[in-house]
């Protein structure tokens, strides 16, 4: 079915355009909630009027979702479900139940779409919701979901102590660690030492033993050669 658009319909057309859609789409939803009306002569002619009334809408909205950002944004919702001994939820909490919780605690009613949740919450925590109420405008909300008969309150604090005692893990040092830590580098540097003198040692000694074997060698050829010299001379006479 071709129909002109009215108004905004976020994803699908702006106020003033002409576009062929699902018949059930048409009859069922644009239609009824007068977001578009059917393409007809009469209908098609007051396009112009219909851009500029959108024009208008559209800057009206777009300021009013800003106000209801400024008014949502940090709001701390707090959801009570049924829970096991594990904080697995008996069900879970799911968008429509969380736009239900925005328009319980402010008054302000959004759109079940309108809550980017990706998944069902399932689990007893604090969850940072987003909410995309216009193309340009979005607040994110703080949904605490608690066990029935617990404090919410409780379940904050919980989850700002485990983050403390993480923390206080990562920079914790034990004393006596520090000690066998420097003992034990002070014994491998020890150790360092020891082996290099012993390795000195051995140079020196072998190169010692080394010069007592030549200067011995060298004497006894120096006698051996005189002891020829003297035979030498004596048949010669």
């Amino acid at each position: 079915m071709k129909v002109v658009f009215l108004e905004d319909v976020d994803g699908v057309a702006q106020g003033g355009e002409i576009k062929e859609v699902k018949n059930g789409f048409a009859r069922n939803y644009l239609i009824p909630k007068n977001l578009a009306a059917p393409a007809t002569h009469n209908n098609t002619q007051r396009i112009d009027k219909l851009s500029k009334n959108a024009d208008v809408n559209r800057i009206r909205q777009l300021d009013d979702m800003k106000e209801l950002a400024e008014a949502l944004d940090g709001t701390q919702l707090n959801i009570e479900m049924r829970a096991g001994a594990n904080n697995r939820l008996y069900g879970s909490v799911t968008g429509t139940m969380v736009a239900d919780a925005v328009a319980e605690e402010t008054g302000h009613s959004i759109e079940r779409r309108l809550v980017q949740l990706d998944n069902p919450i399932r689990e007893v925590g604090n969850y940072p919701v987003p909410i995309r109420l216009h193309a340009e405008v979005s607040a994110t909300i703080s949904v605490v979901v608690y066990a029935t008969g617990t404090d919410p309150l409780a379940e904050d604090e919980d989850v700002s102590e485990n983050i403390l005692e993480e923390g206080d893990l990562s920079v914790a040092v034990d004393p006596q660690a520090v000690v066998d830590s420097t003992q034990s580098n002070e014994s491998v540097q020890e150790g360092n030492s020891t082996d290099s003198s012993i390795e000195a040692t051995e140079e020196v000694t072998s190169g010692t033993d080394g010069s007592s074997e030549d200067l011995v060698s060298e004497a006894s050829g120096e006698r051996a050669v005189a002891e020829l010299d003297k035979d030498s001379d004596k048949d010669e006479n």
